[in-house]
């Protein structure tokens, strides 16, 4: 029976040793899981028709393999694509066999068809459903197989798009003085400023738009303050009027008057009273359009509209706050960036960012019913539950951190002491047999 036991120690500890040494081997891979092992007692059925049915002395056996899905340290890396999940959920891929599988080792790389692919080549799962309206993706209402596909970084660029809209943020001083309308019956506005002469206006600014080509002009613009007090009787009384004036590619032929604009007593923009006007087109809310041929846009002229609201009126210089358009060149894709949220978002050469793709994680009920296959990756069985798919940051899946990778979760230090207190176990073991063994041998060659 002694003997039984001494080995059945000595084979825990050689399987308790194998455990061990896995972790250690693996500590330093990337979303590597610890595990440990799950001993149960073995018993044998009696031959010999005694009271008790069962012996012991068989020892131990492996009940389980459990694996510890805790999370890993976090390291920084140099590959904008590697991802590091902090929290719960797996990343989910295709593999090259068919199938789907779980990881939570980010490293991510493109291939030259575009897909997001980990090393061994197997495509990483998100979404890329467009939104018709802002041409950016967005997360679908429900998980569909048009919806939840493998990623693909697009291979064009991003087309021209024409300006048409403006956004004015800038002060006109209140402290300017006035450039009066000329006398009667010269018309407001009949004796426009001289771009050449800054004595003939009080302001200018100007900005780049683009016609519908992507090509790039200037649209410049001369305020002309023309009276002070309009009418104190008003509440509250309307206090000073500015005409704006317009110029394309500072072509002093295209000047055009376009508007006129009133200021309240609080230095707020009261009204805009447009001179300018384009067949179909209305203009915003205290605010104009512009019009006019850019360069080779010879379709038709361009139509821009331009918003005022966030003119004013204030003591001090007049100064830009913010110059605003909604068009530009055509660019290429040259970077990428990935938020805590899991989109992916394209930066092009023109300076525009949108958003490409969406990155899925994927949770199941049962970390533990998930079957390993090997580099990293899990699949489900019906221990595990099916899989469920959602947003990083959404419900209790985790966050994405970009940049950088969830290391193993194997604590190396323990990991070494534990290896060090089995290989004792082992060797008291196997010195235990060996007494055992010389007694025996002792027994035999007694006559």
């Amino acid at each position: 029976m002694a003997f039984q036991q001494g080995l059945s120690g000595l084979n825990s500890s050689s399987k308790a040793l194998d455990v061990i040494s896995n972790n250690v081997a693996n500590a330093s891979t990337v979303g590597f899981k610890n595990s440990g092992t799950v001993f149960a007692d073995a018993y044998a059925s009696s031959l010999t028709g005694a009271v008790s049915k069962v012996q012991i002395g068989i020892g131990s056996a492996v009940q389980a393999v459990r694996q510890t899905f805790n999370q890993g340290n976090i390291t920084t890396t140099s590959n904008p694509l590697d991802m590091a999940i902090n929290g719960n959920g797996f990343f989910e891929v295709e593999l090259q066999n068919g199938g789907y599988a779980l990881t939570r080792n980010g490293q991510f790389n493109i291939d030259k068809q575009g897909y997001i692919i980990t090393a061994l080549g197997d495509r990483l799962m998100g979404y890329q459903v467009v939104d018709p309206i802002s041409g950016d993706v967005r997360a679908p209402a429900s998980v569909t197989a048009d919806s939840f596909r493998t990623m693909v970084i697009p291979s064009t660029g991003v087309g021209a798009a024409a300006t048409s809209e403006v956004g004015l943020s800038l002060n006109l001083s209140a402290d300017a003085p006035t450039i009066p309308d000329p006398a009667p019956p010269a018309l407001p506005g009949s004796v426009p400023p001289n771009p050449n002469d800054d004595s003939t206006y009080t302001y200018s600014t100007a900005l780049k738009i683009f016609d519908s080509l992507g090509k790039e002009h200037s649209l410049s613009f001369y305020f002309v303050r023309r009276t002070d007090v309009v009418d104190a009787a008003t509440v509250p009384p309307t206090y000073s009027e500015w005409d704006l004036y317009t110029v394309a590619d500072n072509d002093t032929a295209s000047l055009t008057y376009n508007s006129r604009l009133g200021f309240d007593g609080l230095g707020r923009i009261a009204s805009v009273t447009p001179q300018v006007t384009a067949p179909g087109v209305t203009p915003p809310l205290n605010g104009s359009v512009f019009s006019a041929t850019l360069g080779s846009d010879a379709i038709a002229p361009s139509v821009i509209e331009l918003a005022m609201n966030s003119i004013t009126q204030f003591g001090g210089k007049s100064t830009p706050r913010e110059l605003t358009q909604n068009g530009s060149a055509p660019g290429e894709i040259a970077g990428l960036a990935i938020s805590r949220n899991g989109v992916i978002q394209a930066r092009y050469t023109n300076g525009i960012t949108k958003d490409i793709a969406i990155v899925n994680l994927t949770t199941v009920r049962n970390n533990n019913g998930l079957s390993p296959i090997g580099n990293n990756y899990w699949v489900e069985t019906p221990e595990s539950g099916g899989f469920a798919r959602g947003e990083p940051g959404n419900g209790l899946n985790g966050v994405i951190s970009a940049g950088q990778v969830e290391e193993s979760n194997v604590d190396l230090t323990q990991e070494l002491v534990q290896m060090i207190i089995q290989q004792r176990n082992y060797q008291a073991n196997a010195q235990s047999i060996r007494t055992q063994d010389q007694i025996l041998q002792t027994l035999v060659n007694l006559r």
